[in-house]
């Protein structure tokens, strides 16, 4: 009896031990299934965010400004996340070197020099370093790349052209000792001089930077191939960052709500004026201003200026007075809804008044837009200016008032759009119809035919671009009329027509 109590009672024993096991290797078990379900789910949310990243990088930082005191933007989902990119395959080349650029001038000008130098880079076979924007100059914008383009679309759009990375190897840092070699390349070149006289370079200095990149390629002469990659990185690489294409986009849809509209690039501003040496419409204290700060800044070599001779030869911008005469003589009337895009205006509300007199529904960014969704571009004159970018592109009908960077750049994206009407004002032409109405000689009727006959072929239609053989300067700009990349093939007569007299000597 005792032995067979003894048996059972080990056997019990038995059972309840490995009832113990069953449940301790099911425990384990379970928290190996959870920890492995754990880390499943927490690549897969890793994974999320890089493609996220990827398209946008910038999207999700709203998430945490609250937190810093800063108000996030009202981003509608289709207004920052297009469809998703075409991952191309990175072209593989052996880099001859690091192109290092520093841009200089303002948002379109060294937009420009971006596209141009990723060309350069191409031709090359060189590394390009993300570039470095102008700090410097009147504007004085502390922003970097990443503060006003998407650098991940930036370097992935192009991974089957030109290899694209951040920042240089350290091993070419100075704190090595490596001295980079520093130039301009010369201004209007062609493939030829980069070929012969800077791919050598390379042999002794596997580090050059250019520090200055503005117009440091030819508009013309140059390979097909070549002029169709600056238009894909101006009009697909070169994409603006989340928060400043949420921003504009919803600039214009209040714009449209209200109907058609006209973007006006009112470009009199401090700056231009006193660069420009223009004064007309000034007081005389005001043109001393501005003397002054053509004086202050060394780098700026004309520093003596008649204003009435540049004004004569159409080299100064319209005044607002002119520019509301101009608009009226083309037939806009007071309903028309006119955005401006520039910065302030010299003289303020006073030089505005007879422009706002004849088109009341003049608007600005800062009047469309509540204060918070500004203050983060505030004091940041070029992301300021994409803003404003945004919105001329889209415009039903642009007219600039001097054909600089941003109304050429313009120009260019909206013939690239299908041709949208971009009314080029001839300002020579307008100057000599001005004073002759102002001294009598022209009655309005005949005033305002005059003008509308002189802009008749201005309109942003198909055009070839102007060449002047010898005087890349004074010819047309790559950029407004990019016409190799407006036709399909080799072959653009069709759209353009056949080559005619735009060639000059």
């Amino acid at each position: 009896m005792d032995v067979r109590s003894e048996s059972l009672g080990q056997a019990r024993i038995d059972r309840e031990k490995g009832s113990l096991q069953v449940i301790q290797r099911t425990r384990l078990q379970v928290w190996f299934i959870r920890v492995c379900s754990s880390i499943v789910i927490w690549t897969c949310l890793v994974q999320l965010v890089a493609v996220g990243e990827l398209w946008h990088p910038r999207l999700l930082t709203g998430l945490s400004s609250r937190k810093n005191g800063v108000s996030t933007l009202s981003i509608r989902v289709e207004d920052v996340v297009p469809a998703p990119p075409v991952i191309v395959s990175a072209r593989n080349y052996t880099s001859n070197g690091f192109l290092k650029v520093s841009c200089n001038g303002g948002l379109n000008q060294m937009r420009a020099a971006i596209c141009d130098m990723v060309t350069v880079a191409r031709l090359l076979n060189l590394t390009l370093i993300i570039p470095e924007l102008d700090k410097k100059s009147f504007w004085a914008d502390p922003s970097n790349f990443d503060d006003i383009f998407n650098v991940r679309h930036f370097i992935d759009s192009l991974r089957d052209e030109v290899r694209i990375i951040k920042r240089l190897p350290k091993r070419f840092g100075r704190k090595l000792g490596y001295q980079t070699l520093e130039m301009p390349p010369v201004s209007w070149s062609k493939e030829k001089y980069y070929l012969e006289q800077i791919l050598p370079l390379y042999a002794k200095h596997k580090v050059i930077h250019f520090n200055r990149t503005d117009a440091r390629l030819a508009n013309n002469g140059l390979p097909l191939d070549l002029q169709r990659l600056r238009c894909r990185v101006n009009f697909q690489a070169l994409k603006f960052t989340p928060e400043i294409e949420a921003l504009g986009h919803k600039l214009i849809r209040i714009l449209q709500k209200n109907g058609t509209f006209l973007v006006l690039h009112l470009r009199y501003e401090m700056d231009m004026l006193a660069f420009s040496g223009c004064t007309h419409g000034c007081t005389e204290e005001e043109a001393e201003e501005l003397k002054r700060l053509r004086y202050a800044f060394p780098w700026w070599r004309e520093k003596e200026i008649v204003s009435e001779v540049k004004r004569s030869e159409g080299l100064c911008p319209l005044t607002p007075e002119e520019t509301a005469l101009i608009l009226k003589a083309l037939g806009f009337g007071k309903d028309t809804q006119i955005y401006i895009a520039s910065g302030e205006i010299y003289g303020s509300e006073r030089r505005l008044a007879a422009l706002k007199t004849a088109f009341p529904r003049i608007v600005k960014k800062e009047m469309l837009l509540d204060p918070e969704d500004l203050r983060q571009f505030q004091n940041h004159s070029s992301q300021m200016a994409a803003l404003d970018f945004i919105v001329s592109v889209a415009s039903n009908t642009f007219v600039p008032t001097y054909d600089g960077n941003m109304a050429r750049v313009v120009e260019g994206h909206r013939r690239y759009l299908g041709f949208k009407k971009t009314i080029q004002l001839d300002r020579k032409r307008l100057v000599e119809l001005l004073d002759l109405h102002h001294n009598g000689t022209l009655s309005w009727n005949e005033f305002s035919i005059a003008v509308r006959l002189a802009h008749e072929s201005r309109m942003g239609q198909p055009a070839r671009r102007r060449v002047l053989i010898d005087k890349p300067k004074e010819e047309d700009y790559f950029y407004a009329n990019p016409q190799e990349c407006l036709c399909e093939g080799t072959n653009c007569d069709d759209l353009l027509g056949p080559l005619n007299s735009t060639v000059a000597t």
